[in-house]
């Protein structure tokens, strides 16, 4: 994959346009996404939940880092689907957290509109790192059309997965 923005990873500085192997990013930020992703929802949907303003900081800092680290490694146009990745998928993330919740007798709608701020930029960033995730495998970073085929193909899929859990879930 190539740099959009300067990077050190292990000490070893990375100049912007420069290759890397998606090895060296995306099964670190996937195992940290999920660790802090998870505490965040564990906080944020527990029986007592952690205080909200700790919430907000301790998520929103994480957060806050993730997207400076995205926009170094994946660049401004490919964080920027990420926001419309967000914009379509609030029924999808609403549906998927619902699910996840009633694994716990939970559901989304038992909880404040502002608990879910954190849990769902997790979701966010996680399902971003999916997409660049399958852009790299497929070989379709750079590949006009191969994109559009993955892109439509991330959209149709998503969009099944999010009806199922929604109507089945």
């Amino acid at each position: 994959m190539k740099l959009e923005g300067d990077i050190t990873i292990n000490g070893k500085a990375h100049k912007k346009g420069s290759s890397i192997s998606g090895l060296a990013i995306y099964p670190f930020f996937m195992i940290h996404m999920l660790m802090f992703g998870g505490s965040g929802f564990f906080m944020a949907y527990a029986d007592k939940s952690a205080p909200i303003f700790f919430l907000y900081l301790h998520g929103g800092f994480a957060i806050f880092v993730y997207c400076i680290f995205y926009l170094a490694i994946f660049g401004k146009e490919q964080v920027k689907w990420m926001f419309i990745n967000a914009a379509l998928g609030i029924f999808g993330i609403y549906t998927e957290i619902d699910w996840l919740l009633g694994l716990f007798g939970k559901h989304v709608r038992d909880f404040p509109i502002y608990v879910h701020v954190i849990p769902f930029l997790y979701y966010v960033l996680y399902t971003f790192l999916l997409r660049q995730a399958l852009l790299d495998l497929t070989g379709a970073r750079g590949d006009e059309t191969r994109e559009k085929l993955i892109n439509v193909l991330y959209v149709v899929i998503s969009l099944v997965v999010y009806g199922l859990f929604y109507f089945f879930g």
